[in-house]
């Protein structure tokens, strides 16, 4: 057997064994050594066991990932996530739909200081959910729109998916941070479309609520001073060069610490409940990073990623082909994977293909992790589905999915866009670097 073909052979197994339940950093990890093994015996295999565990998670750009991680956590225990609720259901909660509307453009914004979207939708769907049952939406629409909702904690910066992405290809995190900026808002409008268009269809989905006075809106948007404070100094800061990606994970933190400090919502409990939780959540992608290391050995020794690029171009197939094709694997494999574990076992392969064709890595990064969001919601194993499910007390699966087609119809446009036109990923990146 040809090294190229055991290369694929251990991604197909890699494959499987997630299938069968076991956890998808083990699963690489063990098909990884297994693999580089049988190329380069025991001694090839001794040596990486002991040096990539260290290499996979030293590099100093990793730090930003707990950071990232803590400033969600605080975040959320600061109560932002009301008060967002809040501001924006003053402004469109009258509209038929708009309490849906106002739970994705709520999810928009504490995405933008989470960078999680499994938080996001734990979060959101506990605080909005409850609201939209009480005033008569249907549970298909208010659990689908937290949870379509919930997908842009991933692209809207600070996004963690976005810096693993950086960190496997060698891109700058700053313009992909940038460059996620409009299809987050592209992604955030379209939702707004998809819901306003179903209750149009359908009009028992939603019912249409009183007005709030401008005083009451006033009083709300007087609240999320905090919310506009932190992602202003976070990105802004990116964007005007006062500090790194990682410079501005620690200021986000902080930040978000203070904010939950001040708030006086923080006392010794939650101080350790949020330190665990971020210790936690941060040692499952670090374990995850790992595992891909270890299984990347194995592909590079086999070639894979030259072999694939060399039948690509025997196949003869123009750029654009072969970027549909990627795109159409990855929403498939979506359906059976989580997003980042998809990231990390397939960016390695694909990236030096759309590389070798020529296409921009940010580019690229930003349709990568967009396919990734349309995976979070796509039956049968969308991560979103199953968090929102839990988040409400008889919820069903069947219900959430019930609701969700919508949401991935405006995402399918949305990737239709960003393909046709990139200038929408690039356009700011170009004009900060």
């Amino acid at each position: 057997m040809s090294p190229a073909l055991l290369g694929l052979g251990g991604f197909i197994t890699v494959l499987v064994l997630i299938g069968l339940g076991l956890p998808v950093a083990v699963s690489m990890a063990l098909v990884g050594l297994a693999g580089f093994w049988w190329l380069n015996g025991w001694m090839g295999a001794s040596f990486i066991l002991g040096s990539a565990p260290f290499d996979s998670i030293f590099p100093y750009s990793l730090s930003v990932i707990p950071l990232f991680v803590m400033m969600g956590v605080f975040a959320a225990r600061a109560g932002l996530s009301r008060s967002l609720f809040d501001m924006v259901t003053s402004f469109l909660g009258h509209l038929r739909g708009g309490l849906a509307v106002t739970a994705v453009g709520a999810c928009a914004l504490f995405g933008a200081i989470c960078g999680s979207s499994l938080a996001t939708v734990a979060t959101m769907g506990r605080v909005a959910i409850p609201e939209m049952k009480a005033r008569g939406y249907a549970d298909s629409l208010s659990s689908a729109a937290i949870a379509a909702g919930g997908t842009l904690g991933v692209l809207i910066p600070p996004s963690i998916l976005l810096v693993i992405y950086g960190i496997l290809t060698q891109t700058s995190i700053g313009q992909l941070f940038i460059g996620a900026l409009v299809p987050g808002l592209v992604a955030t409008l379209l939702y707004g479309i998809a819901i306003v268009a179903g209750v149009w269809a359908a009009p028992h989905l939603a019912p249409s609520l009183p007005r709030a006075s401008w005083r009451h809106r006033l009083t709300t948007l007087g609240r999320v001073w905090r919310v506009v404070l932190l992602f202003a100094l976070v990105i802004g800061g990116i964007y005007l060069g006062w500090f790194s990606p990682t410079e501005a994970a620690a200021v986000g933190a902080v930040g978000a610490f203070l904010l939950a400090l001040l708030s006086g919502h923080l006392d010794r409990a939650t101080l350790w409940s949020a330190v665990t939780e971020t210790a936690a959540l941060t040692g499952m992608i670090f374990f995850i990073l790992i595992g891909a290391s270890l299984f990347n050995y194995f592909l590079e020794s086999t070639g894979l990623p030259t072999a694939l690029i060399g039948t690509i171009d025997a196949l003869g197939l123009d750029p654009l082909s072969v970027l549909l094709l990627i795109l159409l694997f990855y929403v498939v494999l979506g359906c059976f994977m989580d997003s980042m574990s998809m990231i990390l076992l397939t960016v390695p392969l694909l990236a030096p293909v759309a590389s070798s064709l020529g296409y921009d890595p940010v580019w690229f990064g930003i349709l990568v992790v967009t396919v990734a969001e349309i995976g979070l919601i796509t039956p049968p194993i969308g991560m979103n589905l199953f968090v929102v499910q839990s988040t409400v007390p008889g919820l069903t699966q069947r219900t959430v999915v019930a609701g969700i087609l919508p949401f991935i119809l405006a995402d399918l446009v949305r990737l239709a866009l960003l393909v046709a036109f990139p200038v929408l990923s690039l356009w700011l990146p170009s004009r900060m670097f």
